[in-house]
This record gives C-alpha cells, sequence and structure tokens, in this order.
C-alpha cells in the first residue's frame, strides 16, 4: 500500500511539473457587455447584457499565448421606436436580445509580464432571437416580444483587447468584438460587442 501511495504522489507530483512546464492555465471567466450593432441599416443603439463562460491559456514562451475560450453571451442592441410610429408622442423602445455560444480564439501578446495585448478571431453560434418592444404614453406602458426570422445561425467575427494579471491566479480583461458576418439574411447589420471581463486560473 506505501509503494502505491508513494507512485500516486510521484505521477502526480510529475503531473504538475509537466503543466508548469508547458504553463496551461484555465478557468472560469464572467464580465458585462455593452453591445451594439453597426452597418447601416438599423440605429447604433447599445444596451447592457453579460457573458459567462471558461477559458484555457497555453504559454509558448514568456511573451506569447493562445487562449481558446467558450462563452454564453447575451447580445443585441436598442433603437428608438418612436420615428417608425406617425404622431406618437411619448417613449418607445425597441430591443435586439440575441443570445450567441461564442468560440474566441485569442492570441496573446506579453507587453510586460502582468499585462497582454490580445488579438484573435471568433466564432458565434445564435441560440435565442427575439425582440422586445416598450412603450410609455399617458401613464401607461405596454410591452410586445417577438420571435425573429432570418437571422443567421453562425456570426464571425474579430477581437482586439488586453487582459491584466492582477495576481497569478485573477485577472481582469477588456475586449472590443467586430461582427464580420451580417446579423440577417437581409440588411446591413452586423454585431458590435464592448466587454468586461473577470477571471480566475486554475
Amino acid at each position: 500500500m506505501k509503494k502505491i501511495v508513494i507512485t500516486l504522489l510521484c505521477v502526480i507530483i510529475a503531473s504538475g511539473a509537466a503543466m508548469a512546464q508547458k504553463k496551461f492555465t484555465f478557468g472560469p471567466k464572467v464580465g458585462v457587455d455593452l453591445t451594439h450593432f453597426w452597418g447601416k441599416d438599423l440605429p447604433h443603439g447599445m444596451q447592457f447584457n453579460y457573458q459567462v463562460g471558461a477559458f484555457m491559456e497555453y504559454r509558448f514562451n514568456d511573451k506569447i499565448s493562445i487562449a481558446p475560450e467558450f462563452v454564453f453571451a447575451a447580445q443585441g442592441g436598442k433603437m428608438d421606436a418612436r420615428d417608425y410610429v406617425e404622431g406618437f408622442h411619448g417613449s418607445a423602445d425597441f430591443y435586439f436580445n440575441f443570445n450567441y455560444i461564442n468560440v474566441p480564439i485569442m492570441l496573446k501578446f506579453y507587453a510586460i509580464p502582468k499585462l497582454s495585448i490580445d488579438f484573435g478571431p471568433q466564432v458565434g453560434i445564435n441560440v435565442y432571437s427575439k425582440g422586445t418592444a416598450k412603450a410609455k404614453a399617458d401613464g401607461a406602458s405596454a410591452s410586445y416580444t417577438k420571435e425573429f426570422d432570418g437571422v443567421k445561425s453562425i456570426d464571425f467575427g474579430v477581437g482586439l483587447g488586453a487582459t491584466y494579471n492582477i495576481t497569478n491566479d485573477v485577472f481582469v480583461q477588456g475586449r472590443y468584438t467586430m461582427g464580420l458576418t451580417k446579423v440577417f439574411e437581409d440588411g446591413d447589420v452586423y454585431n458590435g460587442n464592448i466587454q468586461l471581463a473577470i477571471g480566475y486560473r486554475f
């Protein structure tokens, strides 16, 4: 039994050493997003959203690493709908509520030991796409939600940002992701996402 325990300990220590040599880390990340659409066919109103997911990072050396992520993100935009309703004198907003499973693959360049510049492609899979209209006038309010047709299931984009390592385990991250694929089958509309996240490395 003692030999088995010693052998297991040696395996664990050796595995830990190998992981340290590879500089492989992983963990969860959560964040808040300011999402919007860009393009010529919709106004560029922004709305607050969120993201939650996980990441992995493999450091090739002190300067370069690669970090794929798997993130659930609420995205979309907001527009003032009053201009589309003739004679309406209240408030009317339309919210585009889209959810994506995003897989960014970021190449990270460590400018200094605690700070990396991050850049890379992202592919997103649309899993939810609804719109909600909310209106208020003369002390009354109403809302209406409908599911969108003609939303593309795949969204390609590119991200640029930075990660600051507060400690060896905790980091904060800022990024802008620009969609390169049209959101709808028809129309010049693309996703945009300003992200601020915090993560923990194991």
